[in-house]
């Protein structure tokens, strides 16, 4: 065997270990790895119409931000927060975090 051949073989090997180790390590650790494989599913719909979000129309509430389409839907949302805020978490959607008052 000659030495680039020799290489090419040694290459192969180590990127299957190193495939292996990684499939080994998925299937066997708990917690917090296989937390980080869950993902985030992110609002991109209106709670009230259904449409889009506009990010610059929302409601915070309970430390979470709803987004909302339009002024009109903002209103209905401070009526009854609670409601759209379980509404959205049973559909698995995770609310943004509301961002501290800004000082004056």
């Amino acid at each position: 065997m000659n030495t680039q051949n020799w290489l090419l073989v040694c290459a192969i090997t180590a990127q299957l270990t190193t495939v292996a180790f990684a499939a080994e390590k998925d299937t066997t650790l708990t917690g917090a790895a296989s937390t980080n494989a869950v993902a985030v599913k992110v609002q991109t719909l209106c709670p009230v119409m259904g449409g889009p979000i506009d990010k610059s129309q929302f409601v915070d509430y309970k430390g979470k931000r709803i987004y909302v389409c339009c002024g009109g839907c903002v209103a209905k949302i401070k009526k009854n927060p609670e409601k759209y805020v379980k509404q959205l978490e049973a559909e698995g959607i995770t609310l943004a975090k509301a961002e501290p008052p800004k000082a004056k």
